[in-house]
């Protein structure tokens, strides 16, 4: 289901894909406040359509200016646990990872998905990028829901 929302002209193109981190100091005062910060903190979105008779406005934040589009959720690929793991389950992940050389990392810590947060496997795609994990886990690259 999409949202409509306000976002920095430079991102409003269909298909960018952001996480939303929430107010910033900059949107105290601000007359668009509540069709802004309308987003779910920490989740990834894309947007899906652009309003194209909508007027840029002023923003504190974006220099040049906002404009109205309309976001989803979207599905995050991650790396978990490969024990009990299967489309439809919920998971966790493994948890921190200190090794960001790894080409994993961003699946064992990708953006949008809290360390802690329970999801529900989507799909299951595989392994995943890295050969061994450093940490010594049994991984799975699986797609997680985003509204679970």
């Amino acid at each position: 289901m999409s949202t409509v929302t306000l976002i920095g002209t430079r991102l409003a193109d269909p298909d960018t894909e952001f996480v939303y981190e929430g107010e910033a100091d900059g949107c105290a005062g601000c007359p668009y406040r509540s069709q802004c910060l309308n987003l779910e903190v920490g989740t990834r979105y894309r947007v899906t359509d652009v309003r194209e008779n909508a007027q840029t406005l002023e923003c504190a934040l974006h220099d040049g200016g906002v404009r109205a589009v309309e976001v989803e959720p979207v599905p995050v690929s991650a790396n978990v646990p490969t024990k009990g793991s299967f489309a439809g389950s919920k998971a966790t992940l493994a948890g921190p990872c200190p090794y960001v050389d790894c080409p994993s990392h961003v699946y064992c810590e990708p953006d949008g998905i809290d360390l802690e947060g329970e999801y529900r496997i989507r799909e299951i795609l595989g392994d995943g990028p890295h050969e061994i994990c450093h940490l010594d886990r049994s991984l799975q690259l699986v797609e997680l829901d985003p509204e679970s």
